[in-house]
C-alpha cells in the first residue's frame, strides 16, 4: 500500500470537491431546516392534546435536526458558500444569543466545537478522543453481573446520554470561567460520579450553563404556556416533552455511537506523523451504514458517510453522496479496508463491546494498522469466494 499515493488521491478529490460548493448546497440545508421545523410545529400543535408517540417523534425530529444543522455548520461545511447570510455560517451559528435560537441543547456550542470538532476529529480512536465510547463504558464491561444486565444498564444511558455524557463531557474542555480552551493533556473529564461536586468550577458552569437553562425552558417554561388550555394540557404537553427527550436521545446514541466503536474497528496507541498517516487512520477507524437516499440520510444525520465526513470534515452535507462512491473506489484501489453496514447491525457490534463480549483490535503503529486492515480485507475475500462456491454447488445440485 503506497500511503502518499493513497493522499494524492484524495487531495485531488478534496479539491474537487470544494470547487463543486454551490448555493444549491444552502438551499439543501434550508430544506433539512424546514424539515425540521415542520415536525415541530406538528409536535407542538399535538402536544396538549394526549400523550401519544406520533408527537414525541416530531418533537424529537425538531431537536434532532437542530444537532444535525450545528453539526455540519459549525464544521465550517457552509463557509465556503458564496453569498451565505452569516448566522449560517460557523462564526454565526449558535454563537452568543443564537445559542437559544438556532440550538439550544443539553450541550453548550462553543464546549462541543472544541470537544468534537477538534479533539474527536483529529484525534479519531486514540486515547484523547473524547468521544471513544468503548473507554467511557469501560466501568460497564467490569461489573460483576450477567451481560443481559449490562444491555439493559446500555440502553437506559442510551435515553439520557446527553444529559449523563455529553454535556459534562464537552463543558469539561472549557475553561471554568470564559472560553479558553483547555489543553488536551490537562482535561479532566466531568462524569456522572461528580455532576453533583458543586465545590468544582466545571460542575457549577455546566448546571448554570446547560443543565438549568435548558431543563427550565423545555420542561416548565413551555409546558406552562399551554396553561390557557387547563391544566391537563400542561401535563399532557410534559409528558410529551420527556418522551421527545428519551426518543431524540435513542436516535441520537444510535447513529452517533457505532460510528468508531465495534469489535472489526480500530483503536490507535499512536498518533500519526502527517496528512497522508491520518487519512488512513480515519478510514481505519470509522465506519459509514447505508446511504444513498434522502430521508436515510437525513435520520443519519449524514453520519452514515462516516468516512468521507471524517476525510473531509468541512463539506456541506449535500457532497458528501456525491463522493461516496469515489472514497470507496480509492480505498479499494489502494487495498485499505472500507467499512460499511446497516445502522442496526453497526450498534449491535458496538453493544457488544461496550458490555464486554467483544473487544476492539489494538494498534500501536500505523504499519500494524495497515496490516490488520489487509488480514480483513483477505478474510472479507476468502468468506465472499466460499459463499460464492457454496452457492454454487447448491446449484448445481438442484439442477
Amino acid at each position: 500500500m503506497n500511503v502518499q499515493a493513497l493522499c494524492q488521491d484524495i487531495e485531488h478529490l478534496k479539491a474537487e470537491a470544494y470547487s463543486s460548493i454551490g448555493y444549491s448546497d444552502f438551499t439543501h440545508l434550508l430544506k433539512i431546516e424546514r424539515w425540521g421545523r415542520a415536525l415541530s410545529i406538528i409536535g407542538y400543535a399535538t402536544a396538549w392534546l394526549i400523550p401519544n408517540p406520533i408527537t414525541a417523534v416530531c418533537l424529537s425530529l425538531g431537536t434532532f435536526t437542530r444537532w444535525l444543522l450545528a453539526h455540519h455548520i459549525m464544521h465550517r461545511g457552509y463557509d465556503r458558500v458564496p453569498g451565505i447570510p452569516h448566522r449560517y455560517t460557523s462564526q454565526g451559528f449558535a454563537r452568543g444569543w443564537r445559542r437559544y435560537v438556532d440550538w439550544f441543547d443539553w450541550l453548550h456550542p462553543d464546549a462541543w466545537d472544541y470537544e468534537h470538532n477538534i479533539l474527536h476529529h483529529y484525534h479519531t480512536g486514540e486515547d484523547h478522543d473524547p468521544d471513544l465510547a468503548v473507554r467511557h463504558t469501560e466501568f460497564l464491561r467490569k461489573l460483576p453481573i450477567p451481560i443481559a444486565l449490562k444491555y439493559i444498564v446500555l440502553m437506559l444511558a442510551s435515553v439520557t446520554w446527553k444529559f449523563l455524557y455529553y454535556a459534562p463531557n464537552t463543558m469539561s474542555v472549557l475553561e471554568p470561567t470564559g472560553f479558553n480552551r483547555v489543553k488536551k493533556e490537562h482535561i479532566l473529564y466531568i462524569s456522572v460520579r461528580n455532576i453533583f461536586q458543586f465545590q468544582n468550577k466545571h460542575v457549577r458552569r455546566l448546571w448554570l450553563e446547560c443543565y438549568v437553562p435548558y431543563g427550565l425552558f423545555h420542561f416548565a417554561v413551555v409546558p406552562l404556556l399551554f396553561f390557557p388550555l387547563g391544566k391537563t394540557a400542561v401535563v399532557y404537553v410534559l409528558i410529551n416533552k420527556l418522551v421527545a427527550e428519551m426518543i431524540t436521545n435513542l436516535h441520537a446514541f444510535v447513529v452517533i455511537g457505532p460510528n468508531h466503536t465495534a469489535d472489526d474497528l480500530v483503536k490507535f496507541n499512536f498518533h500519526y506523523n502527517d496528512k497522508a498517516e491520518f487519512y488512513v487512520t480515519q478510514v481505519l477507524g470509522s465506519v459509514n451504514y447505508s446511504c444513498g437516499t434522502e430521508i436515510i440520510d437525513y435520520l443519519s444525520i449524514w453520519l452514515n458517510y462516516q468516512i468521507e465526513h471524517h476525510l473531509i470534515p468541512d463539506l456541506p452535507m449535500s457532497q458528501y453522496r456525491k463522493i461516496q462512491p469515489r472514497v470507496k473506489a480509492l480505498c479499494e484501489k489502494h487495498n485499505l479496508l472500507y467499512r460499511q453496514e446497516n445502522v442496526f447491525r453497526r450498534f449491535a457490534r458496538m453493544a457488544s463491546v461496550c458490555v464486554g463480549r467483544n473487544e476492539m483490535h489494538e494498534v500501536n503503529s500505523l504499519e500494524e494498522a495497515i496490516a490488520h486492515s489487509h488480514e480483513m480485507l483477505h478474510f472479507q475475500s476468502s468468506a465472499q469466494n466460499a459463499l460464492g462456491r457454496d452457492l454454487y454447488l447448491a446449484a448445481g445440485e438442484k439442477i
